[in-house]
């Protein structure tokens, strides 16, 4: 079979470059050895948020005697929660499969290797081997759960040992909760159970969680979590995992080598990921990779080797579902020779955590921008002054802006609170668009809204705070 693009991976990548490329004309096919979706639709983004929309839920129902309704909660049947969260699942990888079909983009399942720069190998689910060619190879293949050096694998085959991909489809719930790792993962698995009834530790080897968010957003947030009943240990390390009667008995070792032993029914670990690069033949047809596996890549996401491309999780960080359709369609209109395609900026990449409170941001933290010399305007907005945030009964978290202090550019955006990340496409246009500070003051936003709170904030960057 002859293509003139060929998309190793179905991923939100993957599927996303094969569907526009069918639109620019291009005879293509996507190479996918699991479901379509990718681990954002099967094992991540999208079943992540089935569950957390369940603990958002019962945090609700929980709180239902502040809005006047009598009820409460007789628990979480969790066979049933795990039931709709495969269901949504199942419904969506239709849907992606229907929208290749539509497109006639050709599925081949099975695993894939490159043979040269213009041939793939396809080892089928029956074991046959067959060979595909291509005028262009785009490689999409994800990445997977980082496993921590040290622990038994015994320990994982028993399911006490969980990565991201188990915790959101347990099969039990833990009555002590261990999560490695404060990143997003880590932080939004720590609000789902704390929710529905875990005692959850978190231990962060870092002086602080959420390392890649705004030091004051993250603070924030530290308290909220804790004041939920979360644990937090920082700057620890979890060493010496022992299984003890169903159990794991862990020790976590702080600063002066203090330490902790303590026991849990399982343990997460949420400490980023690894590119599923290896199997591939990369070096053999001469593409180039940084140390921890990730594809090195040129303008427009060509690799080293003229006509084989890489995006999503293979490429450099950060690792983001959005940002990986984003490169695949960058990809396809490179290929179908577009003229007027716009690179991606990886400093203007939107990032969304669906922890309880949620946390979105975009661009330079404070942190950032001082440390590279600029002069810089902040405004913050607290959500307690806004008035449909107050009504709703969550009244709790801020908005943070930093502006350029010579030419007003909005450089980062930095929010903490109820529902931010369907906040943040506002700032996320505002920077792609480079828009500034006065333009932003000049336009409307509608009344009562929580958007209200990112205006106010851009005011108080200019020194004009109308409700401060």
């Amino acid at each position: 079979m002859d293509f003139d693009i060929v998309v190793i991976g179905g991923g939100p990548g993957g599927y996303v470059c094969a569907v526009r490329a069918a639109q620019l004309g291009l005879k293509t096919a996507v190479i996918e050895r699991n479901k379509l979706g990718g681990t954002c639709l099967n094992s991540g983004c999208i079943p992540t948020k089935a569950m957390l929309q369940v603990s958002k839920v019962l945090h609700y129902v929980n709180r239902a005697h502040e809005f006047g309704i009598n009820c409460q909660s007789e628990g979480v049947d969790l066979d049933a929660v795990v039931s709709r969260s495969l269901g949504i699942v199942s419904g969506i990888n239709r849907g992606v499969s229907g929208l290749l079909s539509k497109h006639g983009v050709t599925v081949i399942t099975g695993d894939a290797k490159l043979k040269d720069k213009n041939t793939v190998t396809i080892t089928g689910t029956d074991g046959e081997i067959s060979d595909v060619s291509a005028k262009n190879i785009v490689i999409a293949t994800g990445a997977s759960p980082r496993m921590l050096p040290g622990i038994p694998s015994s320990l994982v085959e028993k399911g006490l040992i969980w990565t991201s991909k188990e915790a959101i489809f347990p099969k039990f719930l833990p009555q002590k909760l261990l999560i490695i790792g404060s990143g997003a993962i880590g932080v939004e698995l720590a609000s789902f159970y704390n929710t529905i009834g875990a005692d959850v530790i978190i231990a962060e080897i870092q002086p602080r969680i959420l390392v890649q968010e705004d030091a004051e957003v993250a603070e924030y947030a530290r308290k909220a979590f804790m004041k939920h009943g979360i644990k937090i240990k920082t700057s620890v390390q979890v060493q010496n995992f022992i299984e003890r009667e169903r159990r794991i008995a862990v020790d976590l070792v702080g600063q002066e080598e203090s330490t902790d032993s303590c026991e849990f029914d399982a343990a997460i670990l949420a400490i980023g990921v690894v590119p599923n690069t290896s199997g591939l033949n990369l070096s053999e047809v001469g593409v180039r990779t940084h140390s921890n596996g990730t594809i090195e890549t040129l303008d427009y996401q060509e690799t080293c080797v003229p006509g084989i491309y890489a995006i999503g999780d293979v490429v450099s960080p950060p690792w983001l579902a959005h940002k990986a359709s984003r490169e695949g369609i960058i990809a396809a209109e490179r290929i179908a020779g577009l003229r007027e395609i716009a690179p991606i900026n990886l400093d203007a990449i939107p990032a969304c955590t669906y922890s309880n409170p949620q946390i979105a941001s975009i661009g330079m933290t404070e942190e950032k921008a001082i440390a590279a010399g600029l002069s810089i305007k902040i405004g913050r907005s607290n959500f307690r002054g806004n008035g449909k945030a107050v009504a709703t009964g969550e009244p709790g978290g801020f908005v943070k802006v930093i502006f350029g202090g010579r030419y007003g550019e909005l450089l980062g955006a930095h929010m903490v609170g109820y529902e931010v990340t369907e906040l943040l496409p506002i700032f996320s246009l505002a920077i792609s668009a480079e828009l500034t500070g006065s333009e932003l003051m000049a336009t409307i936003f509608p009344h009562p809204t929580m958007s209200e709170c990112l205006q106010e904030a851009v005011y108080d960057a200019f020194g004009m705070a109308i409700h401060g």
